[in-house]
């Protein structure tokens, strides 16, 4: 009974959208890029290098909303060379993209330890905090859990909302939707396919950079290496869930890390009678077998991972 009564709980919600938060920026990301038709793997080692140059820049100069500025320079620069070797080279999706996610770890941990080399354990900054909503917050369980929030998590939902509305109502959106379904009708009206791509790679792994970001400046306080953890992975995997849809990528991203938050909580409640690594792998578990069912009917954009070249038909 404690186990079903635990749903309904405040701070269960609380932490579910605090996990969420930074999937969703990722997971946003990805989906831009997917759309456009461009795979991007890169995606694990771009949070890696936004959660530490957001954290570094605090560290360094103090200002948060600084340190995410930095931290989306840098994971656009990834994405920069990522869509480089992709888009115009056509180079495989798939390798580069891996070697995006090692080329952007390693490069992380030889800057952490070039800059702090006598260090043992992260420094600490001052986090985001909470930032609750006037009469809103206060509402039972919805309201703690929505609009008492870090200002990142609140800009994580206004993303889902962006990228929705560029997507489906501008002709920028439809430009991005084109290129990853018909790239040949994007050439015919004078629209460079390439240059399409490459800015939608740029924007996504931005967005990336910043959902690693979140975790080392408004969950967490300090950098780690083991932080992102497979979250990128995971939103590689919540875009095909999702059906490269905006709004249906958000609910799978919530739904991942409401799994997360319960486990960590049923952990709690069998005192350790059960091997707890059964409760970590509970979230991944439920997460596949969601992916199974939602996949099958899930129409992926049909120029996904498909080279174009200028004249191509």
């Amino acid at each position: 009974m404690e186990a079903f009564e635990i749903l309904f709980t405040a701070s269960f919600w609380v932490a579910a959208i605090r996990i969420a938060s930074p999937l969703i920026f990722a997971t946003m990301g990805e989906l831009i890029c997917e759309r456009a038709g461009v795979l991007n793997l890169g995606i694990e080692g771009i949070m890696v290098v936004g959660a530490f140059a957001g954290w570094l820049t605090v560290y360094m100069a103090g200002d948060l909303w600084f340190g995410v500025a930095v931290a989306a320079l840098a994971g656009a620069a990834f994405g920069l060379l990522h869509a480089t070797l992709t888009v115009p080279l056509g180079l495989s999706q798939h390798v580069v993209g891996i070697g995006i996610t090692l080329l952007a770890t390693s490069l992380t941990y030889f800057t952490y330890r070039i800059v702090l080399p006598e260090v043992t354990s992260p420094p600490r900054i001052e986090p985001f905090q909470p930032l609750p909503v006037p009469l809103l917050s206060d509402i039972p369980v919805v309201g703690p859990a929505l609009f008492n929030q870090t200002p990142l998590t609140y800009l994580a939902f206004a993303t889902v909302a962006v990228v929705a509305w560029v997507l489906y109502r501008t002709p920028l959106g439809l430009a991005v939707r084109a290129a990853g379904e018909n790239p040949s009708a994007v050439e015919a009206q004078g629209i460079s396919v390439n240059a399409v791509r490459m800015g939608a790679v740029m924007v996504g792994s931005a967005l990336m950079a910043i959902g690693g970001a979140f975790l080392t400046m408004s969950a967490f306080n300090s950098f780690f290496f083991e932080m992102i953890n497979g979250r990128g992975w995971i939103c590689i995997a919540l875009v095909v869930f999702g059906s490269w849809r905006p709004g249906k990528a958000l609910l799978g991203a919530i739904l991942f890390a409401a799994f997360d938050a319960y486990q960590v909580r049923l952990q709690q409640l069998t005192g350790g009678v059960v091997p707890y690594q059964l409760f970590l792998m509970m979230p991944f578990v439920l997460s596949i077998l969601a992916l199974v069912v939602m996949s099958r009917r899930a129409a992926y954009p049909k120029a996904l991972m498909i080279p174009y070249q200028k004249g191509e038909r």
